[in-house]
């Protein structure tokens, strides 16, 4: 499912969080997003889920511009942060409201949910805590589960692996490359962890002050230039996106 974004600025007071003229995903592109603190991320992927109204511009994922259709929420799962879950229910509560907003059956709840024995490890379900009450990787996983729960061909997740032991991490890096090698999901993924992002995503956009300052096709040498570029040591140009 690909996604087009056209123009699309966001400023608060003369701070541009968001600057993006043209930006275009492709359908099961997986996608990473980096870039320092204010850089635009989280603005930029809440502008993509119509959470916050931009200035300008437009979001199209697939057929549908997301201002003016509420479609494309049927087939996009999304977690940014805690905010997107509800803390007040069990994980097994919350997993069966989200089942229910799909028409998921009971049967397939309980065989998508066995698909992430690996990522839950024993943590999730079948305890008596809140999910508020659950620390913030297992929050992360709750999150993250129920974002895949009913098969999206779209996934937009903002800092995964932040919080999560490095089990998890290497678990979620796993279960995310399967979806694309297996499924052909559209994944976008905000990380500040180089190495994670370079090992997921076969494409990542470099933002800064809302810019998109390179856009690249990752490779070998991918992730050394991100660290160099981050240290200050140079902005060496890696191998661009092929048209």
């Amino acid at each position: 499912m690909e996604i087009r974004i056209k123009d699309l600025t966001k400023t608060y007071a003369s701070y541009a969080a968001v600057d993006a003229k043209e930006l275009s995903i492709l359908s099961g592109e997986s996608f990473g997003l980096v870039g320092n603190n204010g850089a635009g991320k989280t603005t930029l992927f809440r502008s993509i889920l119509d959470l916050i109204e931009p200035d300008t511009g437009t979001v199209q994922i697939g057929d549908f511009i997301t201002k003016s259709s509420e479609d494309w929420k049927d087939f996009t799962g999304s977690y940014l942060d805690e905010n997107f879950i509800v803390g007040h229910l069990l994980p097994e509560e919350y997993f069966d409201f989200v089942a229910s907003l799909h028409g998921m059956s009971q049967s397939d709840l309980e065989l998508k949910l066995a698909e992430f024995e690996t990522l839950f490890n024993g943590e999730i379900t079948g305890g008596k805590k809140l999910i508020r009450d659950l620390s913030k990787g297992n929050q992360k996983k709750v999150g993250i589960a129920a974002a895949l729960l009913f098969d999206p061909a779209v996934l937009i997740l903002d800092e995964p692996f932040a919080n999560l032991d490095p089990s998890t991490q290497i678990r979620l890096k796993d279960l995310l490359k399967k979806l694309k090698e297996d499924k052909g999901v559209t994944m976008l993924i905000s990380s500040h962890d180089l190495q994670h992002v370079t090992e997921v995503c076969e494409r990542i956009v470099l933002l800064e002050k809302g810019q998109v300052i390179n856009d690249i096709r990752t490779s070998p040498a991918t992730l050394k230039d991100l660290e160099d570029y981050f240290a200050g040591v140079g902005k060496k140009e890696a191998e661009p996106i092929e048209e």
